[in-house]
């Protein structure tokens, strides 16, 4: 039985509604939660809190909902209304154009910063060993994180005052920040949430343009034109580059020392060259 929907906020800013339901033991685990996509799709599926649903998961892992059970409904169940604020921010919400996702547009909102702080420490992005969730909330909750570039102003004696850090810790945190520095451009990309940007777009960027200075200076049409970059793709990356956000987190990092340019490219013999690998 689905009990009620709540929405989530993403890092990018969109509101993805949730099915939480009585807990159900399916395929070894039990299931209590279940994404709903968007808005559209509940529509689509007329699913409605109280509705008793069947639901399987997707390649044995991810629960979704496939169907409502309408020979059960009991009564006259509303209709779910999708939220028109943000519930982090109240930001009024909008809609992709030509899309069926639904935004915040805020990019202070503090449900989407700390979405993004904790995929920018991630392991796929800048690699910070140490910051768990709890910690982003604590940091964002006393203001000591606001942006990227707050992460390396840390210092020892207001992170040694939150829970759980201890000096040791508190000064591993720090050298962990510090290293994150030469990550390199592809990761620098990848950690930044830019629309549809993720670990290979950032990859092909930064192996083609090799500097984030290169990347700036690039128009849409240029950027377009790279194998594996389309055009909604170059918009995007170009968008985030030349709004105030971008050129205010970029400047931001680029203070704090953090790297923006790809290594040299790899010289010498190259064996796989035009050869097709099947695994």
């Amino acid at each position: 039985r689905l009990e009620e929907i709540t929405v989530q906020v993403g890092k990018t800013g969109t509101i993805t509604p949730v099915a939480n339901l009585t807990p159900v033991e399916l395929a070894g685990t039990t299931v209590s939660r279940a994404s709903l996509h968007n808005a559209d799709e509940i529509a689509r599926k007329d699913v409605r809190p109280g509705d008793v649903v069947v639901v399987e998961k997707a390649g044995k892992i991810i629960p979704h909902i496939v169907r409502v059970e309408k020979h059960e409904r009991k009564g006259s169940l509303r209709k779910y209304v999708f939220p028109a604020k943000c519930p982090s921010c109240g930001r009024k919400l909008v809609r992709d154009e030509g899309g069926v996702y639904i935004r915040c547009p805020n990019m202070e909102c503090p449900a989407q910063l700390r979405e993004r702080i904790q995929y920018y420490t991630s392991r796929n992005a800048m690699d910070i060993e140490g910051v768990g969730d709890k910690l982003i909330e604590q940091l964002i909750d006393k203001k000591l994180v606001r942006c990227y570039g707050d992460l390396y102003r840390l210092q020892l004696d207001p992170l040694m005052r939150l829970e759980r850090m201890g000096r040791k810790s508190s000064e591993n945190l720090l050298e962990a920040i510090d290293q994150s520095k030469d990550r390199g451009l592809a990761r620098l990309l990848n950690a930044l949430s830019i629309r549809h940007v993720g670990t290979r777009v950032a990859t092909v960027l930064a192996q083609s343009f090799r500097s984030m200075d290169a990347l700036v200076d690039a128009d849409a049409e240029t950027l377009s034109a790279i194998n594996e970059i389309g055009p909604i793709i170059a918009q995007s990356v170009y968008d985030f580059l030349h709004s105030d956000y971008g050129r205010r987190t970029i400047e931001d990092l680029r203070d704090q020392g953090v790297k923006m340019a790809s290594g040299p490219a790899a010289e010498g013999p190259r064996a796989l060259e035009g050869k097709t690998l099947v695994v």
